[in-house]
């Protein structure tokens, strides 16, 4: 009788627990509650349950069972009347309690399989998305280049709204590279959820493109990045004409627009709002691709050649003519860089919101200081922390200012997102920018860590070399800082780097380090190889000046430096300073004050020059 009460609370518990996995695993749907709340409630109903069953037992709660407890009761009574009334568990109490349980689960059907989306409304967050690189399946080369063209206009499109952070291109393109893919596809939605995942993207974004006789077919898909299941698909197609495919794009677009910001976040979007594509026209937008390519390569004359021709093709490609100016001004060609950022920022109403900042830093760099390129660059990383560039410029510039405590957390940063993301810095500067505001705040041992990663990630990089160098000799380590400047010569010889440039740099990393008399024979051995080079007798005087080692001769030697080349500001800063040095501060400010007029863009230290004239000036006038 025992074992047919035991298999009977066993079936009847396994029975009643399956029913409720049931329920909540077909029947439900999401709710506004967190995940661990709604294991919690399942938890409990399947722990409790069992209580009930084996009370239950206990107690004989069956019709029969409470048959005979109510006749001993009323015997008991009769036998002894003052023994306390002790209340009873009737059966239709715990049939009452299974269905309020019932009830619970049924009337709120939302609460264990919750959307991504609705979990993500209710708290308050934007929407991160991932959009991957589209695979060509055409069979048609000429599609290749809009694997990545549709992932970048997508980009820049869903960048637009509020409501979402969409992850940029250059840090999907990082793990992608790190993920050593070399065709797209190749990319199955199991490495795009992991990529997604890295970037601490909710969704992600993985398409296709497709040909059928005369028509194209653009498909793409939304997946939740956490649960790596498919929320919903989109396809547009039409004629397969490349012309039209910004139309295909912007069709594209805006399905997975209303269906991120409109359909699950009821935003109050109009579905007119679009994103206005930079360019209509796809032999610009090809230009425009491989002109990045050469950049990246930091072939710059390439890039420029490109975006020249992308320009030719659709003027009103306003991206593009942000990024001649970028380019123009990477090469010190200042004029034609400004002329390209004011095309640029004359088009800024037109095009989306990160796009308009980014027109915005460009310009502040050529026309502005770095506290205004800072304050765009904040905004840059508001849009998306995920990406990484916003952060390193803030670095730049912050070090640039002098600000070495405000320019480590945001070169930190850049170095922390490429470590969770599982692959190296895009450039050495990552690295020795940081290692440089270390150096300048007195953080070696901080410093020496940072470079000895650097070198798995960029072993005998001549810049890198120079940093070690620089540190070794400032610590006294003068075994450490021969084996890296031999091995600094060695490399620059290796890429047939001119004598006069590897003597000035050794002058550089001497001087840095405060060995003045090493760094001195440097930079005149680089101006006995070039001695009627402006340049050279600008580096020679700015020296001598600078470290108070022989003002008199600076002043001469630049002074030449100006007769050769009149027109560059830094040469007129550079005597201006001497001066200053000397007490000649009327002349000097004269000077600075005509420097401050030349220069093409901010430079800290002229201004720093300046403002210390005009201090000096001021005070003796009071005496």
């Amino acid at each position: 009788m025992k074992r047919r009460k035991v298999f009977s609370v066993v079936t009847t518990y396994a029975a009643t627990a399956y029913i409720i996995i049931e329920v909540t695993n077909n029947l439900v749907v999401p709710l506004h509650l967190p995940d661990w709340v709604a294991t919690l409630i399942l938890i409990t109903l399947l722990i409790g349950l069992p209580v009930v069953i084996i009370l239950a037992w206990i107690f004989d709660f069956t019709p029969k069972g409470i048959e005979k407890t109510e006749s001993l009761e009323e015997s008991e009574s009769k036998e002894i009347v003052t023994k306390p009334v002790k209340r009873k568990l009737r059966a239709s109490y715990v049939l009452n309690a299974i269905l309020i349980i019932a009830v619970i689960v049924l009337a709120y059907p939302k609460i264990f399989r919750k959307d991504p989306l609705e979990r993500l409304r209710a708290s308050g967050e934007r929407i991160s998305v991932a959009v991957m690189p589209f695979q060509n399946m055409t069979n048609d080369t000429t599609w290749d280049v809009w694997q990545d063209g549709i992932k970048d206009i997508l980009i820049t499109s869903l960048s637009n709204s509020e409501e979402l952070k969409v992850r940029q291109t250059e840090s999907i393109n990082n793990l992608i590279e790190k993920s050593k893919i070399v065709n797209y596809a190749s990319i199955s939605p199991a490495m795009a959820g992991m990529i997604s995942k890295k970037l601490e993207a909710s969704v992600f974004i993985i398409g296709s493109i497709k040909q059928s006789g005369s028509k194209i077919r653009l498909n793409a898909t939304l997946t939740d990045s956490k649960k790596d299941n498919v929320m919903k698909s989109f396809q547009v197609e039409g004629e397969s004409n490349e012309d039209n495919v910004f139309q295909f794009i912007d069709s594209l677009s805006l399905l997975i627009k209303d269906y991120l910001v409109i359909a699950k976040l009821g935003n109050d979007v109009s579905s007119e709002v679009r994103h206005l594509a930079s360019t209509r026209s796809p032999e610009a937008y090809r230009y425009f691709i491989y002109a990045n390519e050469a950049f990246m390569e930091r072939d710059y004359q390439t890039s420029i050649k490109f975006l020249d021709e992308a320009v030719k093709v659709d003027t009103g490609f306003t991206i593009a003519k942000l990024h001649l100016a970028v380019v123009y001004g990477n090469l010190g060609q200042y004029e034609e860089a400004k002329k390209w950022s004011l095309s640029a920022y004359r088009d800024n109403y037109q095009v989306p919101m990160w796009q308009r900042i980014w027109i915005n830093w460009v310009h502040a760099i050529f026309f502005e200081t770095p506290r205004e390129e800072i304050k765009y660059l904040k905004q840059l990383q508001d849009i998306d922390e995920q990406y990484s560039s916003p952060f390193s410029n803030a670095g730049y510039c912050y070090n640039a200012l002098g600000q070495y405590n405000k320019a480590i957390p945001e070169l930190e940063r850049v170095l922390e997102m490429y470590k969770k993301w599982d692959t190296k810095p895009s450039w050495v500067f990552d690295y020795t920018l940081l290692g440089y505001a270390y150096h300048k705040t007195g953080q070696y041992n901080k410093e020496n860590r940072l470079y000895k990663k650097a070198e798995y990630d960029y072993p005998d990089d001549p810049e890198l070399l120079s940093r070690q160098a620089i540190l070794s000799l400032t610590k006294g380590d003068t075994t450490g800082a021969k084996n890296y400047i031999e091995k600094y010569k060695s490399i620059q010889l290796e890429r047939s780097t001119p004598q006069v440039d590897l003597a000035n740099g050794l002058g550089s990393i001497y001087a840095e380090a405060g060995m003045l008399d090493r760094a001195e024979k440097y930079y005149r051995e680089a101006l006995v190889l070039q001695s009627e080079d402006p340049f050279r007798l600008y580096n020679l005087a700015w020296f001598l000046i600078d470290k108070d080692r022989n003002i008199i001769e600076g002043i001469e030697l630049i002074e030449k430096a100006r007769s050769l080349n009149l027109d560059e500001y830094y040469y007129t800063d550079c005597k201006g300073y001497g001066l200053l040095k000397q007490g000649q501060y009327k002349k000097a400010l004269m000077l600075l004050e005509k420097s401050d007029s030349l220069k093409p863009v901010y430079n800290h230290e002229a201004y720093l020059h300046l403002e210390a004239a005009k201090k000096a000036v001021v005070n003796q006038n009071k005496n």
